[in-house]
């Protein structure tokens, strides 16, 4: 495994990041244990995870993937061996108000966290990040910015620091971060620690794979320039970079098979782009998720990759990616496919 620091930390944490948002869904209690234990004996010492997990997103489930995690940190005493990452859930319209109602206030957040911290069966959270904005902008990976005149919020970014410096002294979160978000909010959260000494914002948590670059056009030179790392999600595209799709084998219970609503990977250039990643992939004899992940482990401003698996033998072969260093050729000739069809998806 290799290694890094989260920004502006003396944390070291593992390149690769094990998402969890199956578990409770797709995956169960004994299944996300089965996936903990190996990752922590491979070197993964990052976990990441999140108040509305499970995904897909329902009352019935919400909440469960953290008490899964909770109940191994009892089981194995391993809570000190990780870095601990979750979210806070954003505004109500995407959770469909089984949550709560509202932005990001004092109650909110003290619901959150103190919630959060009882099913993780810990003290404290190691990097708490807003899941996403509690604005309307274009979040969750979208290329294009609607404004909306009828919008009534108003700039609360330093409330929502000050609220958060309180958990922060209190010992119960260590370092924050964002999710789903853009450069304006980023630099703004960023401006709030230079000129008013607020905590300061250690990564950003969005999607980013071989057929979503969009991070690169404004939020890569923050990330390099301020010290802000990506944590990349979904850098598979919901399994879509992977051999199965173009080989049409172990299919029907795939994520994007079973939950059509998470189709922002299934567009037309999507799958376009797709075929070509596939063809290079074969013709360096390695599986296209080795590629697609090699190529995201290896950007510049990536903090950690969260890779996140149903089945243990997917879950083996992305750590595994780690141990696959892509040669200039190969790194052009995934940029030669990307320049013919920019961004395909969502």
């Amino acid at each position: 495994m290799k290694y890094t620091k989260l920004p502006n930390s003396n944390i070291e944490v593992s390149k690769i990041c094990l998402g969890t948002m199956t578990w409770g869904k797709q995956n169960t209690k004994e299944d996300g244990h089965e996936q903990m234990d190996y990752a922590l004996a491979n070197g993964v010492n990052f976990f990441d995870t999140a108040e509305l997990y499970a995904i897909p997103k329902e009352k019935e489930t919400q909440g469960v993937t953290e008490t899964i995690i909770g109940e191994w940190f009892k089981k194995t005493g391993n809570r000190d061996k990780i870095v601990l990452a979750s979210k806070i859930a954003g505004p109500s319209e995407f959770n469909e108000h089984y949550i709560r109602n509202g932005g990001f206030t004092k109650k909110a957040f003290n619901e959150a966290i103190h919630t959060s911290l009882q099913r993780l069966q810990t003290d404290y959270i190691d990097l708490y990040q807003l899941h996403w904005p509690d604005r309307k902008s274009n979040f969750f990976g979208k290329r294009d910015y609607q404004y909306d005149q009828t919008e009534q919020w108003k700039d609360n970014i330093h409330e929502i620091l000050n609220i958060l410096e309180g958990y922060i002294k209190e010992g119960k979160i260590r370092h924050i971060g964002l999710s789903n978000d853009v450069p304006w909010s980023v630099m703004r959260y960023l401006e709030e620690n230079k000129y008013n000494g607020l905590p300061r914002i250690a990564t950003v948590q969005n999607p980013y794979n071989l057929l979503n670059r969009t991070y690169e056009i404004g939020l890569a030179e923050i990330s390099m320039k301020e010290n802000v790392g990506l944590l990349p999600y979904s850098p598979l595209a919901f399994g879509r970079l992977t051999d199965k799709f173009i080989e049409k084998k172990g299919i029907e219970d795939a994520r994007i098979t079973l939950f059509p609503e998470m189709g922002r990977y299934n567009g037309e250039n999507a799958l376009k782009a797709t075929q070509k990643y596939y063809a290079l992939a074969k013709k360096h004899k390695i599986s296209m998720a080795t590629l697609a992940l090699a190529f995201v482990n290896s950007r510049p401003f990536v903090t950690s990759n969260i890779i996140g698996a149903t089945k243990m033998d997917q879950l083996k072969e992305n750590i595994a990616s780690i141990n696959m260093e892509l040669d200039a050729e190969v790194i052009n000739e995934i940029n030669s496919i990307h320049a013919s069809i920019p961004n395909p998806a969502p």
